[in-house]
């Protein structure tokens, strides 16, 4: 990306120094790390609603039920993370505990988790926001799939703008919506109470034929609405991205999240049982925007309301790319990702993992078509998975160290890490065949890649220590500068090549016979004391003869060292590049695999540009050599003369110790 461009959107870098500066107070820290767990408020409700409306009416009013358990299960988990916060300041939530109470394999599967779910946290947001948009306007249908992409490359760019910026952008819609849910939530209550209920249950929408209310029906809209859980550990993993002191802002921020998602989740599923709700099987209007055209009408509040819950939607994604890129750096750092997942970016975050989510959340939208209740089968397993690993870690960790108050901490965790796992049962048994499968077998998958990575990282290391200090052998050198022509970038790695005092050669792969002759006519009439070697290439590659030649040297000395040169040149504009072959690039690839050649690289940049095309003939006057005159051709690039029509090139210097006399000059050259 271009420079200037890229500060455009990014914005200035920042210093090393300003990391503490770039960390957020409780306020922000709620619209960054609880948009997602808020959100889910949009489509938890309507997920149980989904799963009960097979049985009809008798199915639709049990709803309520599936809903309190889940508000209760909200309060246990959020406030098992509590205690987790409270023990790892550091954050890294649900892999630091388990890779330091479980083991390393616990861990990893607690990583690759909550990677996953994070991944499917940014799909069904943004689908869900489309979902709201839709609802208010029909004739958008068709674009489901562009709108959400276009929303997650807009959440990506900001977030790659830092932290704090990302979180005062996020904290208005975050706050509006907690506003306009909690309005939708009392004046619904309020109508209730005075009896001017009307039910808006649309019978087109009910099946034809209901199914009977089974205990295994109330489970799987149990399953089905646990989805609002997530994003709940994001508190717990970012605990380093508040300012100081860090782990009680980041409990201020977990308690009054579970107060919010307690409330606001069982509010809505209590007008949605009261108004008697049918969720639309069609996806065109979504059961909060039937709650709020029954309680306001169709007017200014209606359309606040959608406005909000689409934004939240949108935004919830922040909470997966604020704890993505972090758990990345993590398992990066520990040696199970690549490096440069760890790295930091201009702007204080890290960049890269915030890229891959956007690439990895848009490639999950194209794949299901923009559908949120396609994506919700996959959704919740890995956040169930990694709660449950947390929990189970932290009853370990009070049961060893038995620390001053561990045994209300045990009962806390204990609690939370057996309600957790029969959730998850719960949730594989009713969604694996629904495409719950699919993160069932990624995850091992995931985990195998993880210890891949490590295992290389460990063997690197290995082959790079120094177990015994030890003299090490001088090899001779030699410089080879592959030649495609002659022209200012070529004269100047020539010189370059001189300057090493290094035996030197020069090699030209011969693809066009004119060419090469020519070449070797000029190299002999400029007196270049740099040998050149024609290679011939009759299946005119130009890649693999200079490797055969590199090849053989260094067969012939297996300790010695050949240095490449590549004469380069830099258009005056990044765009111009693209005009150029691009060989050297490939060369520099091919000769990765050569652990005893060298490349170097010699730019020659073209910082003006040319007067013009060359035409006609025009002179080249070499130090210490006679004058050549030639016509430029389209087989060698030829940088044309300055105005006065003579320009001078200093040859390369002759290596010491073979001085060679200069030709003579014509007569009437002047001296010097």
């Amino acid at each position: 990306m271009p420079y200037s461009l890229r500060r455009l959107l990014m914005g200035t870098p920042l210093p090393t120094s300003r990391m503490s500066h770039e960390r957020i107070g409780p306020a922000v820290g709620l619209s960054v790390f609880s948009a997602d767990a808020l959100s889910s408020v949009a489509y938890g409700t309507e997920e149980v609603l989904l799963a009960l409306v097979v049985a009809g009416t008798a199915g639709l009013s049990l709803s309520i039920y599936p809903a309190i358990a889940i508000s209760v299960l909200i309060a246990i988990v959020a406030f098992s993370y509590r205690q987790t916060i409270m023990h790892y300041p550091d954050g890294g939530g649900a892999y630091i505990v388990a890779k330091d109470n479980l083991g390393v394999y616990p861990g990893l599967i607690a990583g690759a988790a909550l990677l996953i779910d994070y991944v499917l946290t940014v799909a069904v947001s943004v689908t869900s926001g489309v979902a709201a948009v839709v609802s208010a306007f029909p004739m958008l249908a068709e674009h489901r799939v562009a709108i959400s992409i276009t929303m997650i490359g807009l959440v990506a760019l900001i977030n790659l703008r830092g932290t704090r910026e990302s979180g005062c952008v996020f904290a208005g819609p975050t706050y509006l919506f907690i506003l306009s849910m909690v309005g939708l939530i009392v004046a619904g209550l309020l109508t209730h109470f005075t009896g001017e209920v009307h039910p808006i249950t649309h019978v087109e929408w009910l099946p034809a034929v209901a199914k009977a209310v089974t205990p295994f029906l109330l489970l799987r809209a149990f399953a089905s609405g646990c989805a609002a859980l997530t994003g709940i550990e994001a508190v717990a993993n970012g605990v380093r991205a508040f300012r100081d002191p860090s782990a009680a802002n980041a409990i201020k921020v977990m308690v009054a999240l579970a107060v919010l998602l307690f409330t606001m989740f069982l509010g809505i599923s209590w007008l949605a049982h009261v108004y008697q709700v049918t969720p639309d099987p069609t996806a065109h209007e979504t059961v909060v925007s039937q709650i709020a055209a029954a309680v306001f009408g169709r007017g200014f509040l209606y359309y606040i309301i959608q406005g909000a819950t689409a934004m939240i939607l949108f935004l919830a994604v922040n909470t997966s790319f604020a704890d993505f890129p972090r758990l990345s750096s993590l398992l990066a750092r520990d040696g199970y990702l690549p490096r440069q997942m760890a790295n930091l970016g201009d702007r204080l975050v890290f960049s890269n993992g915030i890229i891959i989510l956007a690439l990895a959340a848009s490639f999950l939208v194209l794949l299901f078509g923009g559908l949120t209740h396609a994506l919700i089968p996959l959704y919740a397993v890995g956040v169930f998975l990694a709660f449950t690993l947390s929990q189970t870690g932290m009853v370990i960790r009070w049961w060893r160290k038995r620390e001053s108050g561990w045994h209300a901490g045990l009962i806390i965790n204990s609690l939370g890490a057996v309600t957790t796992a029969v959730v998850l049962a719960v949730i594989l048994m009713v969604k694996f065949a629904a495409g719950a499968w699919m993160v069932v077998v990624l995850i091992p998958l995931l985990v195998l890649e993880f210890r891949a990575i490590h295992k290389h990282y460990l063997g690197v290391a290995a082959r790079l220590r120094l177990d015994v200090v030890e003299k090490l052998p001088v090899h001779a050198t030699t410089v080879l500068i592959p030649v495609a022509g002659l022209h200012k970038g070529v004269i100047r790695a020539l010189r370059f090549a001189a300057g090493l005092k290094t035996p030197s050669r020069a090699i030209h792969v011969a693809t066009d016979p004119e060419a090469a002759a020519k070449l070797k006519q000029q190299w002999q009439k400029l007196d270049i004391d740099i040998p050149l070697d024609i290679v011939e290439s009759p299946y005119r590659s130009l890649t693999a003869p200079l490797l055969d030649y590199v090849d053989g040297m260094l067969q012939r000395d297996p300790n010695s060292f050949v240095a490449v040169i590549i004469p380069e040149f830099v258009p005056q504009h990044w765009r111009h590049a693209f005009l150029h072959n691009q060989s050297a690039l490939m060369l520099s690839f091919a000769l990765r695999s050569r652990p005893n050649a060298v490349l170097i690289s010699v730019r020659h940049s073209l910082s003006e540009p040319p007067p013009g095309p060359p035409s006609g003939k025009y002179e080249v006057q070499v130090v210490g050599a006679p004058t050549l005159a030639f016509t430029p051709s389209t087989d060698v690039e030829v940088e044309p003369p300055a105005p006065a029509d003579v320009e001078t090139i200093e040859p390369p210097a002759k290596p010491e110790g073979k001085p060679a006399a200069p030709p003579a000059a014509p007569p009437g050259t002047p001296p010097g």
